[in-house]
């Protein structure tokens, strides 16, 4: 007699399209026509209308390595994440948004980001003194991850800014990518003390800024 095992089948990798929105315009800003070039991988630009529409991971990540080379940018992905914030995460942020401390949407995101994108994550640690936003793209066999990794920092910057206003700035920023030829870019968008080759991608801010009082959301 034989027992058949049966695995769960794991969720398919996705994410919302919410997270790429900027593409097309991103694209002509250095003067190619986005119809062109997203219509080399097949890709219709008519995609990029609605940013509850999911998308496959392994093409969001095609996409965005597409766009890198046609556009000869090595750090098209932080461009692309330097665009996004918490209205990018569509309901997530919403939820984020709507917390009565910095502490508490960090832990919603943390939670709740699987609404947005499935087969990456993110990851919130303490230390003595620091509070470290983490993100990992899990699903397997993907491409461009330092391109995604890169924007993803971005987009984590972008939304604490948004939470805790001007003041706010990261300790460090963690990159586990190459040193890239050209650092400036990075340099000029975190404007901290950045990591390249580090185990992680990782955003480093003072664990203070986690009792920060967000104003009331109607």
């Amino acid at each position: 007699m034989t027992t058949a095992i049966v695995r769960a089948r794991q969720p398919e990798a996705t994410v919302r399209m919410g997270t790429v929105m900027s593409i097309p315009a991103l694209l002509r800003s250095f003067g190619v026509d986005p119809e062109v070039v997203l219509g080399e991988i097949g890709c219709d630009v008519a995609l990029f209308d609605d940013p509850d529409r999911r998308m496959s991971l392994a093409a969001h990540n095609r996409i965005v390595e597409h766009c890198a080379m046609r556009t000869h940018c090595p750090h098209f992905g932080l461009l692309v994440g330097q665009q996004d914030g918490l209205e990018s995460l569509g309901l997530v942020g919403l939820l984020v948004k709507h917390s009565p401390d910095v502490g508490t949407a960090l832990e919603r995101l943390v939670r709740h980001l699987a609404v947005h994108v499935r087969g990456a994550c993110a990851r919130l640690t303490l230390t003595e003194r620091l509070a470290i936003l983490t993100w990992e793209l899990y699903a397997p066999g993907l491409d461009a991850v330092e391109l995604v990794g890169d924007g993803a920092i971005a987009v984590y910057c972008n939304i604490l800014h948004e939470l805790c206003g001007p003041d706010w700035r990261p300790a460090e920023v963690h990159l586990a990518r190459r040193t890239p030829a050209d650092t400036g870019p990075y340099r000029r968008f975190f404007r901290v003390p950045l990591r390249f080759d580090a185990e992680e991608f990782a955003l480093l801010f003072p664990r203070r800024w986690l009792s920060h009082r967000l104003p009331p959301v109607d």
